[in-house]
């Protein structure tokens, strides 16, 4: 009899050595790919735009297989074209347009999808737009607002990786009881208090390098509210994974799987951090100082 509480085949932990592989790939990988998103940053709005848009064509490329059995089609092509229009028109300052035209892309898709035969399914591919779109428009904002926009998304970018660094090596090392089991097996507890105490420790650490940034109990307050909402769109992205019997969103990445795999915190994290910098007119995390 199976157990249907139990992960699937590709989710189970393969035997012998995998652990200190996939944190060799993991590690070389994040490496290459912060590196490359820090000289990107720093070399202005279009710079990043285009770095942003290029993911944002991958992350259309990933959702469209992963949620049709590994077929791109017509609707991965009408996903993309919304995703880059959308940051288009955040890079110029339309932000209102932009996510106009992820609500209209988002239903423009899912009438597509009716039309298809054994694609993705209408209400699969509006999630995609209105799970993706946002974040995307929502880093374009977060970035244009001159050399403070550039220290915060660099913070921003920080502090995911210190989530995803410290929720590693803490559920790893401590293990313990499960944070979401019939999503995601391997993620605990620990994990979730290993991200929030690395962000928290971050804050300090930050405002010391750069006494420009915020105070550090802000950072570390700011940081362990990041943790949190980075840790639920890691969640939803296994959850979609589980749905569809997937491992990873591509093979695109090394140790990581694909651009999904590695930026669902950060999609989270960037509309997050975008609703909380408009709520409070960005009086908290001001980067001017």
């Amino acid at each position: 009899m199976n157990d249907a509480s139990a992960p699937p085949p590709s989710e189970r932990p393969a035997p012998g050595g995998g652990w200190a592989q996939g944190l060799r790939d993991r590690t070389f990988s994040g490496l290459l790919m912060g590196v490359v998103a820090f000289a990107v940053l720093r070399q202005g709005d279009i710079a990043f735009a285009t770095l942003v848009a290029a993911g944002a064509a991958v992350l259309a490329w990933e959702w469209a297989r992963l949620c049709s059995g590994g077929r791109f089609g017509a609707i991965g092509i009408a996903t993309g074209a919304v995703f880059l229009g959308a940051v288009a028109l955040a890079f110029a300052d339309r932000v209102d347009l932009a996510l106009g035209i992820c609500f209209a892309g988002a239903a423009t898709v899912a009438i597509l999808a009716r039309t298809q035969r054994r694609a993705i399914g209408p209400a699969w591919a509006a999630l995609g737009i209105f799970y993706l779109g946002p974040a995307l428009v929502a880093l374009i904002w977060l970035r244009g607002h001159g050399e403070d926009g550039e220290r915060l998304v660099l913070w921003l970018l920080v502090t995911v990786v210190v989530t995803d660094t410290g929720a590693f090596f803490a559920g790893r090392l401590i293990g313990g009881p499960r944070l979401a089991p019939r999503i995601s097996p391997k993620k605990t507890w620990a994990g979730l208090g290993g991200a929030v105490a690395g962000t928290c420790l971050l804050g300090f650490v930050y405002r010391a390098l750069d006494p420009g940034a915020p105070s550090g109990p802000v950072l570390a307050l700011a940081g362990a509210a990041i943790a949190c909402v980075a840790q639920l769109g890691d969640l939803a992205e296994s959850w979609v994974k589980r749905h569809f019997g997937a491992k990873d969103s591509s093979q695109l990445i090394p140790g990581h799987g694909g651009l999904l795999d590695r930026v669902d915190g950060l999609v989270a994290a960037a509309i997050f951090l975008s609703v909380f910098q408009v709520a409070t007119q960005g009086r908290w995390l001001d980067f001017s100082g």
